[in-house]
This record gives structure tokens, C-alpha cells and sequence, in this order.
């Protein structure tokens, strides 16, 4: 696995709950010319509230950030990147060349999670100066390596002393089902629906909502799926809505009211 003639950077990124944190870890490995592994770990403290896919983004923009700062690169042909993170190795070539191109939405026209993330991804790798090749490797390997930056990442996220990096206004669901993506088909129908969190896209200028369907009469109710909005619905209310046609870009197209709900009898 290691390449003698390149920077190895060896990251991981994990996400904890309860409550939920997450931990970057990051080993540099390179050769020295006796044939022998130089090994340079880097701790970092953890984020609250983060997520696993930001978390996998964050360790290799860090990597490469850090390896910069030690100049570590001087010397090496290439770098070689490790991650188990199939988010990064499927969508890196589209961070770079597709998603700036469509002002950051999938093809369909749904909304890039991450998307700063990913910016500074892209602008990291061209910072560096010289060929980054990410390469995929199996979670939890028995490779020592692998295991190394997986309990580096766990420590980290025991640490979360960094802010979120992004804010996600929560409240508690009502019902007892988990999101399930793609639950609630958009038909262009009218809904009652009781947000459960909103998250702003900064680079997309849109709301990110996850919901669950009050709607009793629904065939829907009670699923939990995730919609985007132009308008901010605050998380706890709950309002009564149209949403478009397109499952796989949801978005709700007209906010009619908020219901107001009523208090419990006494």
C-alpha cells in the first residue's frame, strides 16, 4: 500500500452521538531512503454536532492543510491520500469540475450537502502543487495504518471543543420513526407538516428541513423525510404546505400558514 516515492496520508473522520460529536485523524507516512516508514501522526480536536460525511471532508482538507504547513510534500512525487470514505472517492472529480459549474446542485437540481466542504477540498488539492490521488480502502481494515487514524478520529470526536460547522436549529420529533429519504413522494400535494430541524445552505442561499407528516388523513403520515425551502420554517412549528413533483429534488413551493397548535387540556 505504501508508496515509496509519494507523501501517504492516511485520514478518517467520525461522527458520535449522545450527544453527537465528531473526530478527524490523520497519519503522514513516508519513506526514507534506507527502505524504513517515517511515521508523523496529527491529533486534532473534534467538532460538536458534526456529521460522519463532514467529518470525512474535514480530515483530508486538514491532512493536506497540515502537510503544507510541515512541508512535507518537498521531495515527493505525488500524494496519496487514504480514506474509507466512498462520499469522497465517488464525488471528488464532480466538486471539482461539475458542482462549481451548476452553482453547486446535483443534476436534478437538489442541493450539494456540504458544499462548503467541499470547496475547500478542491482548493486544498490545488494548493499542493502536485498530483493527490485518493485512494479508497475498506473501513475498519486490518491494515495499521487504518486503525491508527480510526482511534485518532475517535478520540477526536471525544474532544469536540470546535464550534459546529454548521448550524442546525433542533427540536424533538413526535414521532417515533427514524428519516427515511425519498418516504414522502412529492405529487404537487398539499401537506401538514411539523418541522423537526433547519439547517441554512449558505452557497445555495436555501433551507435544508427535515420534517415529519402530521397529516392523519396522508398516506404518508407519520414518515420523516428531508425537504429544501426558499422560506425559513422555524424548527418545532408546523405548517401547512404545497410541494412540487420531483422526488428526487423535494422542495415546498408555497407555505400557506402555520398552525398553531393546540395546548393540552388541562
Amino acid at each position: 500500500m505504501i508508496d515509496e516515492n509519494a507523501l501517504n496520508i492516511f485520514t478518517d473522520g467520525c461522527s458520535l452521538r449522545s450527544p453527537r460529536s465528531g473526530g478527524i485523524g490523520v497519519r503522514f507516512v513516508l519513506v526514507d531512503p534506507g527502505g524504513q516508514e517515517q511515521v508523523q501522526d496529527i491529533q486534532f480536536p473534534g467538532y460538536q454536532n458534526a456529521t460522519n460525511n463532514q467529518m470525512e471532508l474535514k480530515a483530508c482538507i486538514a491532512a493536506l492543510q497540515e502537510a503544507m504547513r510541515l512541508d512535507l510534500i518537498r521531495g515527493t512525487s505525488k500524494v496519496l491520500l487514504y480514506t474509507d470514505s466512498l462520499y469522497i472517492v465517488d464525488n471528488r472529480n464532480k466538486a471539482k469540475f461539475e458542482w462549481p459549474t451548476t452553482r453547486w446542485h446535483s443534476r436534478r437540481g437538489r442541493p450539494v450537502l456540504n458544499a462548503d466542504l467541499w470547496k475547500d477540498l478542491v482548493s486544498a488539492v490545488k494548493k499542493v502543487g502536485k498530483r493527490v490521488e485518493f485512494k479508497w480502502v475498506k473501513g475498519h481494515s486490518k491494515s495499521y495504518h487504518n486503525k491508527a487514524v480510526d482511534k485518532m478520529a475517535r478520540q477526536s470526536a471525544s474532544l469536540p471543543v470546535n464550534k459546529p460547522l454548521t448550524l442546525v436549529h433542533v427540536r424533538r420529533k413526535h414521532t417515533p420513526g427514524s428519516v427515511e429519504i425519498g418516504s414522502v413522494r412529492m405529487e404537487g400535494q398539499r401537506l401538514s407538516i411539523r418541522i423537526i430541524t433547519t439547517e441554512y445552505l449558505r452557497i445555495q442561499r436555501v433551507w435544508k428541513c427535515k420534517y415529519e407528516v402530521v397529516s392523519k388523513r396522508s398516506k404518508y403520515y407519520p414518515s420523516v423525510d428531508i425537504i429544501f425551502s426558499d422560506t425559513l420554517l422555524k424548527a418545532g412549528h408546523t405548517y401547512f404546505v404545497k410541494v412540487n413533483e420531483d422526488t428526487q429534488n423535494p422542495r415546498i413551493v408555497k407555505v400557506f400558514r402555520e398552525i398553531i397548535e393546540k395546548p393540552p387540556a388541562a
